[in-house]
């Protein structure tokens, strides 16, 4: 396990206040189920179909028609509830939330408010290198995602396009246990990156697979201490909710905004409202969207085309049986097993796919070179690309057999530079590429002395200074290395020098 040390989570005060506040912020997510088909129907989930394309008589709730719950999501939603260390409630239920929007066909949607599948759990946050956070989960639930309006099509009409309609929905709700603007952004990215382990959720937040309503509220220093110890929500100050973020960036950008304009109405001797808003990135700034709903406004009752669920802890077993190695589980394996930095662990596990990468190429190898080679050459070149992982021109075989030639002393580390680049443009086997285009490195010691030699005669003015001054022996290395054309080994050539030089 990671030798971590777990902070209280420590207040954002803003600056340029007349007073000193502090943030709480708690975080509702949405994380599309990973599945194939929808939550109640067998209509597909496939994103860029033509619109109204993936819609079923249950999503356009045509008459008669009865919702049929999807089992693969109970179980994907059971194993995010296992990957955050939650309790998972073998009794549930589905309740009906009311209200009538144009993308919403049924007139209500179907969602999880007083039996969720999930209780509590909780997501380790890290902050920096041995530092963490722990953010309480309050509960995940299932529910359907709504359709989409579309009103840029036509100056008099809006579009509705229902191929999201019923889509499945995991809504992680954590405690209000979030402080700072770069901690919520930390927390959402542990989340993406845990549910992206377990494969329950694919965590494309362009795609609107994964977005956050953030909750935002401001109170004086000792407040949040007070609500620690009597759970009275009324001492944290009152919260307004920004929807659908889907962006680390914008979701710093909205809570700072959001935190200065409610200190600016309480300072300016108002009362803040409690209310949804939107961000909007152009102006930066949150908007009124409408005054906060809450429970009773949608008039919840327990759905009664669902029965209740309920589910065997064997089958609960199996699920947790079968889970991966989870992110932090195998950071630590990492800097186990092949003595990286916490930084470079990090890195390498940040993304599931990267992982495995790198593991592929460390297999039987040294992973310290191993990393750098992933981390500076491969992430180096890719990120300048604008690619990802999964988009390398250079496989692990690949990459693992440039390492070769260099522990086998076939090449320089100069050479096999070159080498990846040849292969990261051109693909190839390396070894082969090394015999094909004479870049072997030159061993032997004699070919070595003889250019030695050379330049040494030709610079006598050099050895002199050099004998006065042993660092400018590097500059005769640098000569050998370019007349050999970069092939000679250098730590020979450096040997050779220093000998010849009588340094």
């Amino acid at each position: 396990m990671l030798d971590l040390t777990y902070e209280t989570p420590k207040a954002k005060t803003i600056a340029g206040a007349k007073h000193d506040w502090e943030l709480v912020i708690g975080m509702e997510v949405h994380a599309q189920v990973s599945s194939s088909a929808k939550l109640f129907s067998g209509a597909s989930t496939a994103f860029g179909a033509e619109p109204n394309s993936n819609v079923s008589f249950v999503d356009a709730a045509m008459p008669g028609m009865l919702p049929v719950i999807n089992e693969f999501c109970v179980e994907q939603a059971v194993r995010t509830g296992l990957g955050l260390k939650a309790e998972i409630n073998l009794k549930s239920a589905f309740d009906r939330k009311n209200y009538f929007y144009p993308d919403n066909p049924q007139g209500y949607q179907i969602s999880q408010l007083y039996h969720p599948i999930v209780g509590e759990g909780e997501v380790i946050v890290d902050m920096e290198p041995g530092i963490a956070r722990r953010v309480r989960i309050e509960r995940i639930h299932l529910e359907q995602d709504a359709g989409k309006s579309i009103h840029d099509m036509d100056p008099n009409m809006s579009f509705m396009d229902f191929n999201r309609t019923g889509v499945p929905l995991m809504e992680i709700v954590s405690r209000p246990d979030i402080r700072g603007p770069e901690e919520a952004a930390a927390y959402m990215m542990k989340l993406r990156q845990i549910l992206r382990y377990l494969g329950t959720c694919d965590g494309n937040m362009q795609n609107g697979n994964l977005r956050a309503d953030v909750n935002v509220s401001v109170c004086r220093p000792g407040d949040y201490e007070r609500y620690q110890e009597t759970q009275d929500f009324s001492h944290l100050g009152t919260r307004c909710e920004i929807k659908n973020m889907n962006s680390m960036r914008f979701i710093q950008a909205a809570i700072d905004y959001e935190a200065r304009r409610q200190i600016g109405i309480l300072e300016g001797g108002g009362t803040v409202e409690q209310e949804t808003r939107l961000y909007d990135p152009d102006r930066n700034e949150t908007r009124s969207m409408r005054s906060k709903e809450e429970a009773h406004d949608y008039r919840y009752f327990p759905d009664p085309d669902l029965l209740p669920l309920e589910i065997e802890q064997d089958w609960v077993d199996g699920i947790a049986a079968g889970l991966p190695e989870l992110p932090d589980a195998k950071k630590a394996r990492f800097m186990g097993d092949f003595g990286l930095t916490d930084y470079d662990a990090s890195v390498l596990t940040a993304e599931v796919e990267s992982a495995a990468y790198f593991e592929d190429v460390a297999q039987g190898r040294d992973g310290k070179q191993a990393a750098n080679w992933v981390i500076n050459e491969l992430f180096g070149r890719l990120k300048k690309e604008d690619h990802a992982i999964t988009e390398s021109p250079v496989s692990p075989a690949q990459l693992g057999g440039i390492i070769d030639l260099i522990g086998k002393g076939d090449i320089s580390g100069k050479i096999a530079k070159d080498l990846f680049e040849i292969v990261y443009t051109e693909g190839g086997d390396p070894a082969q590429i090394v015999a094909d285009r004479g870049m072997k490195q030159v061993t032997d010691t004699g070919a070595i002395e003889t250019a030695v030699d050379e330049i040494i005669a030709a610079n006598p003015a050099q050895v002199e200074k050099a004998k006065v001054n042993p660092k400018l022996a590097g500059w005769f290395v640098g000569q050998v290395m370019k007349a050999t054309g970069g092939k000679a080994n250098p730590k020979a050539v450096n040997d050779i020098v220093q000998a010849r030089l009588g340094l």
